[in-house]
This record gives structure tokens, C-alpha cells and sequence, in this order.
């Protein structure tokens, strides 16, 4: 059950070479774990807090959780920021937003540059402030050359979205002679995808209790796994992390055959 208490999930250190998860072998760990972050608002409502305090906490929790992966050697953690729904929100709850999002890109680059990380950003520009785009194209651009962990964020992101905006990039090269319609198949849709390059989610974690998937990565979520815990966002950490992991590699994946 999710923490009414306002103190933060204890987190699990791990030292430098040492397995934080012996249990789990590297053969059973996801190679690419995505987290729906919800529960900023009502944690904070729980608290008595303004909703833009969750949201403020929640930045503590990406960034364990970033570290951590990091350590883990997970290829790569997609993390959805902002949806292209959440414009509906308050004003000054979305300049909160923004205000955290070019915080994060400025404060965290030597954390992202220690941890080896390269960062991507999917999702449209289209309402998001420039001084907030030029931070996120530095961080991008910092970490170009990085091997580690790919830090994926998914910012003014819709799943349908994506899909329109593949659709229309697909019927564009079909018009202009340099596809053919007989030759589209599945990996040519998802090389048109924001995602193109990037491994399929194994691993869905949604945080808060919500049995959705509130149009996040519809596409490349066919055959993830997903796992569902009531602690709000603030009070994801370490360990639920780990048991995240632990539930994946207890599972039998199939993918429509037999063990």
C-alpha cells in the first residue's frame, strides 16, 4: 500500500560493481522499462500540499530511478513527462511544469554525464517554450556520445499522435515515389515512429493504482509486460523498483506460443 507519510520511499544504495539485484539474472531483466508517472497531484493532495509540491518531489523519484537503471545496466528507461492531454491543466500548474522540466535539463547534466546516459526526447514541440527546447537540445546534444543507459523522454507525447504523425510521413513518401504500398510492413511503421531505433518496452510500470495506459507508446506496447503499483510517483523508489524487476523475471513471455 502506497505511503501516507511525507518522508520518501527509502532508497536501496549500490555501490560501484556491486549487483543491487543478485537474485535476478542479466538474461531475466528487461531490457527497456517504461513508467507511466502518475499520482504527483494526489500525493501532494494527501500531504495538504499545492499540486505543483508532487510535482516538485516527483523530480526526486525520476531521478533515483534514472540512477538506478543506470547501475542496473538497463538499455533504456522511457519515462512519460507530459502527455499531449495534460495541456488541459491549470496555467500555472503547466508553467510549474515547464519550469521543472528546464530545471531538470540544466541540474541534472553532470549526473547524466557521471552515469554515462544518453538522453532522447519523443513527443511534440508545439507548446513548449523555447528556452525550455534549447535546454533539452544541450542535454541532447551533451550526451550524444554517451554508451550508457538511453534516457527516453516522452514530452508533449500521444500515442495516437505518433501514429498520425507516422501515418502522414508514410503517405508522404508513398506520394512522392520512394514507397511503395506493397512494402509496408511492420517494421517499416515502426521505423516511422518517434521511436524508430529504439528497442520495444518489455517492462510497463504505472504508479497510483490506474488500469490504464492512458495512450503511451500504443504501438510498441504490444507485447510489454506491465505491472501496476498504488504508490503515487513520489513515492516510487528503489525498492519497487527491484520488485518491478523481480515480477518481470518471474514471467513467462510467450508472445502468442507456447513455453
Amino acid at each position: 500500500m502506497p505511503r501516507n507519510e511525507e518522508s520518501s520511499t527509502p532508497i536501496i544504495m549500490c555501490d560501484s560493481g556491486i549487483d543491487a539485484l543478485p537474485d535476478v539474472p542479466l538474461t531475466r531483466r528487461p531490457r527497456h522499462i517504461a513508467v507511466i508517472m502518475d499520482g504527483n497531484g494526489r500525493w501532494a493532495q494527501r500531504q495538504g500540499l499545492p499540486r505543483i509540491e508532487g510535482h516538485r518531489r516527483g523530480v526526486t523519484s525520476v531521478r533515483n530511478t534514472v540512477e538506478e537503471c543506470a547501475r542496473l545496466g538497463i538499455e533504456q528507461l522511457t519515462l512519460y513527462c507530459l502527455s499531449s492531454e495534460n495541456w488541459k491543466r491549470p496555467p500555472l500548474e503547466l508553467e510549474f511544469l515547464m519550469h521543472l522540466l528546464e530545471q531538470y535539463m540544466i541540474e541534472e547534466r553532470s549526473v547524466i554525464m557521471r552515469q554515462n546516459i544518453v538522453v532522447k526526447i519523443i513527443g511534440r514541440r508545439e507548446g513548449i517554450p523555447e528556452r525550455v527546447q534549447q535546454e533539452m537540445d544541450k542535454t541532447i546534444a551533451l550526451s550524444a556520445s554517451n554508451t550508457g543507459t538511453r534516457l527516453c523522454l516522452a514530452i508533449n507525447y500521444g500515442g495516437r499522435a505518433e501514429m498520425v504523425d507516422a501515418i502522414r510521413r508514410i503517405a508522404t513518401d508513398v506520394q512522392s515515389g520512394q514507397l511503395t504500398p506493397s512494402a509496408i510492413d511492420e517494421a517499416t511503421v515502426a521505423s516511422y515512429l518517434y521511436t524508430s531505433g529504439m528497442p520495444d518496452p518489455d517492462l510497463m510500470i504505472r504508479t497510483a493504482g490506474e488500469m490504464r495506459i492512458s495512450n503511451f507508446l500504443l504501438w510498441q506496447i504490444s507485447y510489454a509486460e506491465l505491472w501496476v503499483t498504488d504508490y503515487c510517483w513520489p513515492e516510487f523508489g528503489i525498492e519497487q523498483l527491484h520488485e518491478a524487476i523481480r515480477s518481470y523475471a518471474s514471467r513467462d513471455r510467450r508472445f502468442g506460443g507456447l513455453s
